[in-house]
């Protein structure tokens, strides 16, 4: 009896609707148990990120147990202390912009206004005045929708409070048996893939959010100190607001045009300033600090990147966004691999270890 062999283009086309299948399949279950999906992820990240400095305590001799118990315990102690102070100083310059805003508003206007009484008077061919009236609406709009959501933020709150609860014990036990827990799902693997692919996660997350957080949190640092030798008002708010947009591709540049635009409103120069000083710091964290921090960790095409970041946020919100990035990279990488023939040399390797132990084995005992 002679096999028949199906086509290659014929399996491709076959092997696409199932694969859209089961991706649509996984879609729902992922919906369907939100927000329990977003905890074990969320608790994963961390993990894997506290895994980073305990292994480095373990490198020094100090048993795993010690080293996730003192990480745990200092990881704690910082979060606690930066709730304590630092959130409540967040919090304060999150109501003041809101109370600032209108003033804000009536000051661009102004600004606007004398610009287009300039223009007039030089007989340039500028007419802001609808252009403005529209956008400022839009952007009253929006301030009463930001202030909607400030004041429901404390009965949020009493629902998110929980799943903060729950995360946090779910990254303790992942830290201190997470181990045992990602050995037994890449027990499913065959062995020569499983070791691969267990270090290509490890590198593709891990470094990935330990680069990513340490940028975010050095350009933050940087702009809160530029902010306040410049006098920006709310320096401390706008510095972490354009540090959290750096964790996401291309979010810097959203960050500094907001922030830029928000203190421009409130005097036209220094929001100039802001903007030129800001460009500036984030070209030298670029393109200095990152390599070194990150290198060519992603190695993703920019098309692939953007793809990865829409798909992660219809998939999966803000938190899909953040691990877009890691899981294309991921993705790749494994392909490469087996296009590579990776895994199919580690196959190989093994098998002659296994031989070669065999032959020495009867060696010895001939």
């Amino acid at each position: 009896m002679t096999n028949y062999k199906l086509p290659r283009w014929l399996s491709l086309s076959l092997a696409f609707p199932l694969a859209i299948l089961n991706a649509w399949v996984l879609l729902q279950v992922v919906h369907y148990f939100q927000p329990l999906v977003s905890i074990f992820v969320a608790a994963s990240l961390l993990a894997f990120v506290l895994d980073y400095p305990i292994r480095f305590f373990q490198q020094q001799g100090i048993k795993r147990y010690f080293a996730a118990g003192s990480v745990l315990l200092l990881a704690i102690v910082i979060v606690v202390a930066l709730t304590l102070t630092l959130v409540p100083l967040i919090l304060q310059q999150l109501n003041e912009l809101a109370n600032f805003l209108p003033s804000w508003i009536d000051s661009g206007t102004q600004q606007l206004q004398a610009f287009q009484n300039w223009a007039a008077t030089q007989q340039l061919p500028v007419n802001l005045s609808g252009l403005l009236t529209q956008q400022l609406d839009k952007l009253s709009n929006q301030l009463q929708s930001f202030t909607g959501q400030v004041l429901s933020f404390a009965v949020d709150t009493i629902g998110s409070v929980v799943n903060v609860l729950l995360t946090v014990v779910l990254t303790i036990y992942l830290v201190l048996n997470g181990e045992r827990l990602w050995d037994g799902i890449f027990q499913w693997f065959p062995r020569h893939v499983g070791s691969q692919v267990r270090q290509l996660v490890r590198e593709d997350f891990q470094n990935y959010f330990i680069g990513q957080a340490t940028l975010g949190a050095l350009l933050a640092l940087a702009l809160i100190l530029v902010f306040l030798a410049l006098r920006v008002p709310l320096a401390l708010l706008f510095g972490i607001i354009i540090g959290f947009f750096s964790l996401f591709p291309f979010g810097t540049g959203i960050g500094i045009g907001i922030v830029s635009l928000l203190v421009g409103l409130q005097n036209f120069w220094l929001g100039v300033e802001v903007l030129a000083v800001t460009v500036m710091i984030d070209q030298v964290n670029t393109n200095f600090i990152a390599p070194r921090l990150l290198g060519n960790l992603t190695g993703l095409n920019p098309v692939w990147v953007v793809i990865s970041l829409l798909l992660g946020t219809k998939l999966g919100g803000l938190l899909g966004l953040l691990v877009a990035i890691p899981i294309a990279s991921f993705i790749k990488d494994v392909a490469d691999n087996w296009r590579a023939g990776g895994f199919n040399k580690v196959e190989d390797d093994v098998e002659s270890e296994q031989a070669k132990l065999v032959s020495d084995t009867a060696r010895i005992y001939s």
